[in-house]
């Protein structure tokens, strides 16, 4: 009997067991549900509020897109003013812009696009401010975005930026293509170039041929198009130029083997007027010979003629000068303005001197006595920009080399990083390319985000 009523004890203290188990299952059951409905009811609440907030970033990025977009048109609608000289005939040039008022006008013009479409705290910056001509616009909107979340409003940060540029579109002047050779070909080893550089690369080559090097033409002449084809194919600038930036462009320049052959070239090339353009291509060879301006693009006849801003008392020596050294006259113009204003008493804070600019040892080494004397400085401008020209084969190129030295060009085949150089090469192919003479330089500049 004991056994069997323990055994029943058991049974029921199990039964009982059991059951509060099952009613402590379903009361946990039941917890975790509830639990579940407030995690869902605040993922609600919370989703809710970033759809709010993500609303809040889609308006204010809208914003900063406008906002950058009215910037750069002010800057397109002023561009062509800064390029117009500041004085004429000894009066201030009422068309004439100065840097900082185009800036100002393109910030208060994305100021107001932005506010105009609700955003308010609004900042605006020029990537490339120190530039003489910038081009790029970068707009900031730092509203932030009020959302409601489990009933109570809460600030989330919300950042919008876009920038914007000019940029040369199809019809700018300052699109590529400019100086592509035009005229007759000649075959080299299958490979085409100026018929004046094959002459000169056939006595080059023969003299090799007696030292027993034997010169391979690996390049020539190539077209913008032939260019643009190898660039999409290798869009890297450190290794294919891109269209219209390449000299190869020009039917001066050649793409010189074997290896072994380039110390041979090193010592030899100068004596056929052949320069290496570049440090860090001991392959790319130039001919110098006949080059001026008229072959990368910059005066019809390798001379041009004088823009309207030239005082008439400088029009004969810069005219001379040209014809001397085979220059374009519009581009000593240009840089006379540039360098000092066409004043013959100028003086730079790095003690450079005279109406080009020239420092002390530069003079000496050309030959100018007096770099005050307006007449002998510009000639010796022709004939430094001549040797430049051949060096580089490129107008920027010898107009950077001018500013900044040959070997700061040479060593990178660019205009160098500095915003004084930079800023020097853009006002002058600027000029060159007659935006002093209302040529319309931003009639062929578009605008569109690139952020």
């Amino acid at each position: 009997m004991a056994d069997a009523a323990v055994r029943r004890t058991r049974a029921r203290s199990g039964s009982a067991l059991v059951g509060a188990c099952a009613h402590g299952e379903r009361g946990q059951a039941l917890l975790l549900l509830v639990a579940m409905m407030c995690a869902a009811l605040v993922a609600a609440l919370v989703l809710g509020g970033v759809a709010r907030g993500l609303g809040a970033k889609g308006r204010d990025q809208q914003a900063a897109d406008l906002a950058a977009l009215g910037g750069a048109r002010a800057m397109r609608a002023g561009y062509d003013r800064l390029f117009v000289p500041a004085v004429v005939a000894g009066r201030p040039n009422p068309q004439h812009l100065e840097r900082a008022a185009y800036l100002a006008a393109a910030r208060a013009r994305a100021l107001a696009t932005a506010r105009l479409n609700g955003a308010e705290r609004v900042a605006v910056a020029f990537p490339d401010g120190s530039a003489f001509a910038p081009t790029r616009i970068r707009v900031t909107v730092r509203d932030p975005a009020v959302v409601e979340v489990a009933g109570q409003r809460r600030s989330a940060p919300v950042t919008a930026v876009a920038e914007a540029q000019l940029a040369p579109g199809a019809t700018s002047p300052f699109a590529g293509g400019a100086g592509e050779y035009r005229g007759p070909l000649a075959l080299r080893q299958g490979k085409p170039m100026r018929p004046d550089v094959a002459l000169a690369f056939d006595r080059m080559a023969a003299a090799a041929a007696r030292d027993g090097v034997a010169l391979l033409v690996v390049s020539g002449f190539r077209s913008n198009a032939e260019q643009a084809r190898l660039f999409a194919a290798h869009p890297d600038p450190r290794w294919v130029a891109p269209p219209g930036k390449s000299l190869h462009r020009l039917g001066t320049e050649l793409d010189l083997g074997p290896a072994s052959a380039y110390g041979w070239l090193a010592a030899h090339a100068p004596a056929f007027h052949f320069v290496r353009r570049m440090d860090y291509e001991p392959w790319h060879y130039g001919f110098t010979l006949n080059a001026g301006s008229t072959s990368v693009g910059f005066g019809a006849d390798g001379r041009g003629g004088l823009p309207s801003f030239v005082p008439a008392r400088f029009a004969a020596p810069i005219a001379s000068a040209a014809q001397r050294w085979n220059v374009s006259a519009a581009l000593l113009a240009a840089q006379l303005y540039a360098e000092s204003g066409f004043n013959p008493a100028a003086m730079s804070p790095a003690g450079a001197q005279g109406i080009a600019q020239f420092m002390p040892g530069t003079a000496r080494s050309l030959g100018l006595d007096d770099p005050f004397d307006a007449v002998q400085a510009i000639d010796a401008q022709g004939h430094l920009m001549r040797d430049l020209l051949r060096q580089f084969g490129s107008v920027p190129l010898a107009l950077a080399a001018y500013n900044a030295g040959a070997g700061a060009v040479g060593a990178c085949g660019c205009v160098p990083p500095y915003p004084e150089t930079q800023a020097y090469v853009t006002r002058i192919v600027g000029l060159l390319r007659g935006a002093g003479d209302g040529a319309g330089l931003a009639t062929g500049l578009d605008v569109h985000l690139v952020r």
